[in-house]
């Protein structure tokens, strides 16, 4: 205790050099504990569930034909039939349970409010393999889901429930609507729970029996060709991975071979033969199932990365403020060991004291922490920052703990070690003079501060590259116009409407909407633009052989009449749609240029015909072409695509509208409003935003990177200057009698700037060149994330040396200002 009383009175004995010092460490640990939440809630938390370390996870690669649906919980890999979760759930006797789990879109609707949100269709094992106990009532278990949409129950989430009950337990048996639909309320999950999936956070809990009930039109659970469901399970007590991965794969081999390969049709030898031997993957699933760990890994273990150089560059400051204070104090060590301190004693009081003002450093990154997840918070699209917990914990209290002990001993050892050396008849010589072991700090400085030069040449380059992909991004030509343009979704089947209301609402919407004032335009499409959606089918075209492994895959979308000129879309050949295209007309369709291209229709494509299946008939005949636009990534390529009226779908369930404007469109978002609330007050809006909002949400992690990569680039830029003017600012105390001497003999006042310049220059040319390797490393290991460019780019890399030499010659301008103005009288009387 006397050791860290003392260890306060000597850093507050300059108040303001220990307030630069924390500030420095608050901004590096902070930065770094921010990132750190993010990767553990990505990377490394586990669910929570009892032992999570004993869950696993089922995927299925391998030839899939038929619909594949996958989203967020996993890619088409990692989707089951219900037919074939079934009969896993049947046969299997190395696990205590099989689970299937899928999310949906949920109108939630309770005392004539209704709100859109998410939901999660389970199993009746779910609950019981995650072991969980509720927080009131009970849970869905194996006796919800026997039949098909016989169990009109649900579970509500904690946190829905404490926010739109009250956690009122009352609720229980009482009835909400969830996507039209009369359900009981049977019981709470526990508190903490927000599902087995990353970046999703349900609000309800449903049977996944009751999905043919909940989204119209679905027809899955009879087809195995249908894949749709993600599976997860429990091991058994004794079981390893491998044992259940070779007892589960003879049981699903047995199903694919005497099953389901004799329902193949019009298959190769060669595919068919892939399709009996392939795999079902068993992997680890105490994390959960999620796509967003395998996307966002590389992102953040380069930001990691990022603020471990910024915290690296503090260290290397406060090593050198702790260095020249050594200077200061060495007559005060030399005089505490010549009346007989132990030289340890020494030390650990010097690391106290470095250790000490890391600690402060930490708890004021706290706070530069909480700053930072609200700036990463404010860069992804809103529902995802809604579904992330990123947040100050106690996990993150104690890595911020840590990093801050461990970098108190980083900075702090070598001059505790300097400090305290033994040879105290140099030492005390050194009181009137230089101080013995001068040379070798003055060369651990100087180290010290090239270091922070090659992380800083490091972080710039790697900044400019993210700038650079980010501005190549915000080039793209994306084949329509998003400015000016509003869009919003509605879904008319979560109220109960049925597919003829559906449609009938949306036609009255977009003549309302195109007749209101301000409004130069309206339209629907059923696949959101620029939204990471894709719906794809297998086709047959007129005029294109097709032999059983032939990749007949397009992607397409249901549109209304006008689409193509109000999304700024050019039409190329033929027509578009109109409102002629109904129900009983001839089936039409308006292809792309990559469709065009794709399926050799060549300079004709208009008239030809096609189909939307493998029928025979080819029922849809081709009225236009349009150029290609980007489909559902700004970065992807421009698939093959064809458009099909929404007006001649007969299962029309939900859509988006978009609006075009006159002025800005954010002044219109109260018409829409309006106009949507007189046609059904109960229908709520969902995302409602301008289409460059959806553009920038489209490519947030381009934006976030770079940001986040600038803000770093820039705080170490100048930590690193500030140790740079440090370093050359105490060298010229220090060297106060060499320059003054070296005046009083004629030196000129320009030949001593350029002697310190000159220091400047080396330091800055050898840390720019190791500076320059670092940033060749980060840009490789950043290649799949630059768009459009290398990691390599001699642009950026020249123009990060630029800007780096014109810092370190701004921080040593003034130490080298100052060493020639030395008066070579008073220099030669300095001690």
């Amino acid at each position: 205790m006397s050791a860290l009383k003392l260890a306060f009175r000597t850093l507050f004995k300059t108040p303001l050099v220990t307030t630069v010092a924390i500030l420095s460490l608050a901004l590096g640990i902070g930065a770094n504990a921010a990132i750190f939440s993010c990767f553990n809630e990505i990377l490394l938390a586990s669910l929570a569930v009892p032992h999570p370390g004993e869950l696993v996870n089922f995927s299925a690669p391998g030839p899939k034909p038929g619909s594949q649906s996958c989203g967020q919980a996993g890619d088409c890999d990692a989707v089951f039939s219900y037919p074939m979760f079934r009969d896993l759930q049947k046969l299997q006797t190395v696990f205590t349970g099989v689970a299937a789990h899928i999310p949906f879109g949920a109108n939630l609707a309770y005392e004539r409010q209704t709100v859109n949100g998410q939901g999660l269709l389970v199993s009746g094992s779910y609950f019981p393999v995650l072991e969980l106990t509720p927080a009131v009532g009970r849970l869905l278990d194996p006796n919800d889901d026997r039949a098909l949409g016989v169990a009109p129950v649900v579970v509500l989430s904690h946190a829905y429930w404490a926010t739109r009950f009250g956690a009122d337990p009352g609720v229980l048996n009482k009835t909400m609507l969830v996507n039209g639909q009369t359900l009981t309320i049977v019981g709470v999950a526990p508190a903490g729970f927000t599902g087995t999936t990353l970046g999703l956070d349900p609000q309800v809990f449903v049977p996944i029996t009751m999905r043919g009930v909940l989204v119209p039109g679905f027809r899955g659970f009879e087809r195995r060709d249908s894949y749709w469901a993600y599976l997860f399970a429990r091991l058994k007590t004794g079981v390893s991975i491998e044992q259940a991965s070779a007892g589960i794969n003879a049981q699903y081999h047995a199903i694919v071979n005497d099953v389901e390969a004799a329902q193949q049709k019009g298959m190769s030898d060669q595919t068919l033969a892939r399709f009996r031997a392939k795999p079902l993957g068993v992997t680890p699933g105490g994390h959960g199932q999620s796509s967003l760990p395998k996307e966002a890994k590389v992102p953040l273990q380069i930001l990691m990365g990022v603020t471990g150089l910024v915290l690296l560059i503090a260290c290397a400051n406060i090593a050198n403020l702790l260095l020249a204070r050594s200077a200061a104090r060495s007559g005060e060590m030399a005089i505490r060991l010549s009346i007989g301190a132990g030289r340890w004693q020494l030390i650990r009081q010097l690391l106290t004291e470095s250790c000490l003002m890391a600690l402060l450093g930490g708890i004021a990154g706290l706070f530069v922490a909480r700053a930072t997840l609200a700036l990463i918070l404010s860069l992804i699209p809103p529902r995802a920052a809604e579904a992330m917990h990123f947040k100050i914990d106690g996990t993150v209290v104690l890595f911020a703990a840590g990093l801050s002990i461990l970098t108190g001993l980083m900075f702090g050892l070598f001059p505790a070690l300097h400090s305290t050396r033994p040879d105290l008849v140099s030492t005390l010589k050194g009181i009137s003079g230089q101080p013995s072991g001068a040379k070798g700090a003055k060369w651990f400085r100087t180290g010290l501060a090239t270091a922070q030069i090659a992380l800083s040449m490091t972080l710039l380059a790697a900044a400019g590259l993210f700038l650079k992909s980010l501005i190549n991004v915000s080039r793209v030509d994306l084949g329509l116009r998003s400015d000016h343009m509003l869009t919003f979704g509605i879904s008319p089947s979560l109220n109960g409407y049925t597919s003829e209301r559906t449609r009938l609402l949306i036609e009255r919407l977009e003549a309302d909407l195109s007749h209101a004032p301000g409004i130069t335009a309206a339209t629907v499409s059923m696949v959101p633009a620029l939204s990471g959606s894709n719906w794809g089918n297998d086709v047959r075209v007129q005029g294109f052989p097709a032999g059983p492994d032939t990749d007949t895959n397009s992607r397409f979308n249901e549109v209304g009449p006008g689409y193509f000129r109000a999304m700024g879309i050019p039409l190329m050949a033929g027509r578009e749609f109109t409102d002629a295209d109904g129900p009983t007309s001839p089936k039409v369709a308006v292809v792309n240029q990559a469709f065009v291209k794709k399926f050799n229709l060549g300079s004709d494509a208009v008239g030809k015909m096609m189909s939307e299946d493998d029928s025979a008939k080819l029922d849809m005949t081709i009225v236009g072409i349009v150029k290609d636009a980007k489909y559902s990534e700004v970065k992807g390529e421009i698939p093959p695509l064809y458009f099909v009226p929404y007006r001649q779908d007969k299962q029309v369930s939900r859509t988006n509208f978009y609006v075009r404007t006159a002025a800005d469109p954010t002044q219109s978002a109260a018409t829409v409003k309006n106009i949507v609330g007189r046609a059904d007050p109960n229908l709520p809006l969902e995302s409602l935003k301008t289409l460059d909002r959806q553009v920038e949400e489209n490519t947030f992690l381009d934006r976030m990177m770079s940001t986040l990569s600038t803000l770093f680039a820039m705080l170490a830029t100048v930590l690193a200057a500030v140790g740079l003017y440090g370093v050359l600012a105490f060298t010229v105390t220090q060297r106060t009698r060499e320059i003054g001497l070296r005046m009083a003999l004629g030196a000129a006042p320009g030949r001593v700037r350029g002697m310190v310049l000159r220091q400047v220059g080396y330091m800055t040319l050898a840390g720019g060149a190791i500076g320059l390797l670092g940033a060749y490393q980060i840009g490789k290991g950043a290649g799949s994330l630059l768009y459009e460019m290398h990691g390599s780019d001699p642009a950026i890399l020249a123009l990060a040396a630029v800007l780096l030499g014109a810092v370190a010659m701004m921080a040593g301008f003034i130490p080298a200002l100052r060493a020639s103005r030395i008066d070579p009288m008073r220099a030669l009387r300095y001690e």
